[in-house]
């Protein structure tokens, strides 16, 4: 029966990924409905992860509001400015940009706002724009890892800091892991494909007159721009405080009223309210904003696709730690490469983390493992389906960015293997001297 139950979340998460967007949420919900057919228990209660979903709408819309204040424009033309002066860095300058947008924010989806800026800049340059837009959307996936406002980082944490790893300590290794990784992805995605100038696809469309050059102009910044980003950049900072206060290393705060899941919530809303207030928005705007959109989006697929997983999951758990507890044990490695395979499959980092990381740890894989896996869930790139994948294979009408013969291999396919290869490498170095 478990073959056949595998089966099934297979083919509903296959649906899903077809129908594209919101549809892996609710392929998801209906596969749900048929392993509870087929004997597993399903309770919302315990397989829809609601402490993420929490986070994820509270942070969402706080960008949103952002973004209706002018905050998101500004610092995206900021962005501009920062890859025009080195554009023929860009393959190394554009995922830094997204990959502490995505940690300033909590959310790749603000790297939807940039990638329109990678591709123009990299034509203009006579770069291909594959090589940044590839590594750029990967570096924004992999920095979810390492947002200390992300939902997977504060599922993680909930799950390693019972065996003696703090929250700050889990975040270094995260951090300093998945940013080296993504500059030595960088590397190789510099060397992905021939020169522009000499891509046959690139030429053709060039000759129908299907490559355009997008007009400039100049950015007049909204009045109360730059005090939407100071608001929400020290939101996040009292959030990281907070959260590092009550971390059972630090403890400055004992038996607090307040969890961890709940301070980002609280004051990502605080947030929101006090730029709306401060920035005097329009609040009925803010749920027109494309981060909005985009967000709430991801957290109906998460609702669908976790709950399925989840409901998969908890009803095998033990054969699931029998089977895989040794092996896991004897090749740790293999943790990472179970993880990099469900990301893709669940289409979600923290819903990756609640489903698997606390069946591992319950198989008794050390915390250094766990850790030093910890950037294998980032694997979304892996089917070329997912939305800032999409996104930059559209964005880029030179056609270097692009979609293979056999599905895999695509543009951000090998960039992205070496990223999270070198990311889980390094934490495996890195984890044990500081855990």
């Amino acid at each position: 029966m478990i073959v056949v139950q595998f089966a099934v979340v297979l083919v509903f998460v296959f649906i899903g990924a077809r129908l594209g967007g919101i549809g892996i949420g609710l392929a998801g919900g209906a596969g749900v409905i048929v392993l509870g057919l087929l004997g597993l228990e399903v309770d919302p209660a315990t397989g829809v992860p609601w402490d993420v979903l929490g986070i994820i709408m509270c942070v969402i819309a706080a960008i949103a509001a952002m973004q209706a204040a002018g905050g998101l424009d500004y610092l995206v033309a900021k962005t501009e400015v920062l890859l025009r002066a080195r554009p023929r860095n860009i393959t190394f300058l554009a995922p830094l940009v997204t990959y502490f947008m995505t940690v300033f924010a909590g959310t790749g989806q603000v790297a939807f706002s940039t990638l329109p800026v990678i591709a123009e800049v990299a034509k203009e340059s006579n770069v291909r724009p594959s090589r940044p837009l590839s590594i750029a959307v990967v570096a924004s996936q992999m920095a979810i890892a390492a947002s200390p406002i992300s939902a997977a980082v504060v599922a993680m944490a909930a799950v390693v800091e019972p065996l003696g790893v703090d929250y700050i300590t889990m975040l270094t290794v995260a951090g300093v892991s998945t940013l080296v990784g993504c500059m030595l992805g960088a590397v190789v995605a510099s060397r992905q494909g021939v020169e522009l100038q000499d891509d046959p696809v690139y030429q053709e469309r060039l000759a129908k007159g299907l490559v355009k050059r997008r007009e400039r102009t100049e950015f007049v910044a909204r009045p109360r721009a730059l005090l939407s980003l100071v608001v929400f950049a020290v939101a996040l900072l009292v959030v990281v405080l907070y959260s590092t206060a009550v971390s059972d290393s630090v403890a400055l705060i004992e038996a607090p009223t307040i969890t961890r899941s709940g301070a980002i919530m609280t004051f990502m809303l605080l947030a929101g309210l006090l730029i709306a207030v401060l920035c005097k928005i329009d609040v009925s705007t803010v749920i027109t904003q494309q981060t909005f959109r985009s967000g709430m989006s991801a957290a109906v697929c998460i609702i669908g696709v976790a709950w399925l997983g989840n409901t998969f999951v908890q009803g095998h758990t033990d054969t699931i730690e029998r089977l895989g507890g040794d092996i896991i044990r004897d090749y740790p490695w293999m943790l990472a490469v179970v993880l990099l395979l469900a990301s893709a499959l669940l289409y979600s980092q923290a819903a990756t983390t609640i489903a698997l990381m606390p069946v591992a740890a319950g198989m008794g894989v050390g915390a250094t493992t766990l850790v030093a896996s910890f950037p294998a869930v980032t694997g979304l790139f892996l089917l070329p389906t997912y939305t800032t994948v999409v996104a930059a294979i559209e964005l880029d009408d030179t056609g270097t960015t692009r979609i293979g013969k056999y599905v895999f291999n695509h543009s951000f396919m090998v960039p992205g293997l070496v990223s999270v290869a070198a990311a889980v490498a390094i934490g495996f170095g890195l984890a044990p001297l500081l855990i």
